[in-house]
């Protein structure tokens, strides 16, 4: 029998439903409301850089734009809704998936030692007992309240004092949690102190390693809609491509899983693996919504890369580490979302000091029609995010309005 195929734009419409962004974006944006949007998308990526908004506000605002970044500090922080750990960096994960986070535990336990034993950290080991034993006294702390004494470096990961690195390493393997950020920087407590005793002691058995290939395998095809194994073992990055391979074919064989081809942009068919009612689907002839809006270059939809661009034609990369002259559109540059298509990209910043969101300069896609509608819509969007960057102005580069 021959592999169903969706074309392009059935295929966009999925993947943007999956992804929380064919709805209209409005709705209660805090407590219960918020934690399931986070739910749904699996984890929210977290990011320090703060031109407009942090990466994890932006992502929350675009789809409700009541969102404000206390109601994300009050689920994390004081109801304890979410932990914090990596998936493929660092992000905020609602407390119900930590059972599942065990085996991640696991393997970086393993994997950190070996990489992190080099001259640079050399001695971090050693300070796995003292760090414990001062958090269990003092209660949580920042990295700069441990290693007393300890040469100071840049503060990047290359040159982490030895008790930087073993908070680090004591938090991905398991010992502490982070429970909450002063400013940016991580505040860590004994994970006995936080977690559930129950999750914390859980043991190491095949049965369990086996159930979280199954959770993070099937979680994430419901969160991308259509995948290869590759794209699976990437979603939480936990597993690795032999075991999703392993687990597409067992489940194919079972019947809880079929092969699909999609339309890529271009026209390309694409091999991958859905859930035997995809046809069914209504997102497949439901048009997301016209609202035009900004996207973090860290949203869910666009971590991926390579998928943007084949579902998309979307060629996007972040400048922030290219050298300025070697820039071809900014330091920090946002996707901009219509309907089913990604129609730009703008070069903005919030100048905190001077109370103004400052527009340097917007490029269309190939073969989009920037015309007075098109305009309107966007700057009603950027009066949107002037909200949530907190400035009170916005203004205009000259000829901001590139050429594609």
């Amino acid at each position: 029998m021959n592999a169903l195929t969706l074309d392009n734009r059935a295929a966009r419409r999925l993947f943007l439903d999956r992804h929380a962004l064919s709805e209209t974006p409005q709705g209660e944006a805090r407590g219960s409301a918020l934690l399931n949007l986070i739910e749904r998308l699996g984890f929210v990526q977290l990011d320090s850089i703060n031109t407009v908004a942090r990466a994890h506000d932006l992502i929350l605002f675009s789809r409700r734009p009541r969102y404000r970044p206390k109601a994300l500090k009050n689920l994390y922080e004081k109801d304890r809704a979410l932990f914090e750990h990596w998936t493929h960096d660092a992000a905020v994960i609602p407390m119900a998936f930590y059972r599942w986070w065990h085996l991640r535990r696991e393997r970086d336990a393993e994997k950190l030692k070996a990489q992190w034993r080099n001259g640079r950290r050399d001695g971090f080991e050693g300070q796995f007992q003292k760090v414990l034993d001062q958090i269990r006294e003092q209660g949580p702390l920042c990295s700069s309240d441990v290693g007393a004494g300890e040469k100071r470096g840049s503060g990047g990961w290359w040159d982490w004092h030895p008790s930087k690195t073993a908070l680090e390493y004591l938090w991905r393997s398991g010992a502490l949690c982070v429970v909450g950020r002063d400013g940016f920087r991580k505040r860590y407590d004994l994970t006995e102190r936080v977690i559930d005793a129950a999750l914390c002691n859980l043991e190491h058995t095949a049965e369990h390693t086996a159930n979280t290939i199954d959770w993070c395998c099937a979680g994430a095809l419901d969160r991308l809609g259509f995948a290869t194994p590759t794209e699976l073992a990437a979603f939480w990055d936990h597993i690795s491509i032999a075991e999703a391979k392993a687990w597409c074919a067992a489940e194919a064989a079972a019947g809880r899983l079929q092969p699909i081809r999609i339309e890529c942009m271009g026209g390309a068919l694409r091999d991958c693996f859905a859930r035997p009612d995809i046809a069914g689907d209504a997102a497949l002839d439901t048009p997301p919504t016209s609202r035009l809006r900004l996207l973090s270059p860290f949203d869910p939809a666009l971590r991926d890369r390579k998928r943007a661009e084949r579902l998309f034609g979307f060629d996007y990369r972040i400048e922030v580490f290219v050298p300025e002259e070697k820039r071809r559109y900014g330091y920090y540059v946002f996707p901009i979302l219509e309907g089913d298509r990604l129609v730009g990209r703008v070069d903005m910043k919030a100048f905190r000091d001077r109370d103004t969101l400052h527009i340097r300069a917007l490029w269309p896609e190939r073969s989009v029609r920037w015309g007075k509608g098109r305009i309107a819509a966007f700057e009603t969007e950027v009066s949107r995010v002037q909200k949530l960057a907190s400035v009170s102005e916005i203004s205009f580069e000259d000829g901001w309005l590139r050429d594609p």
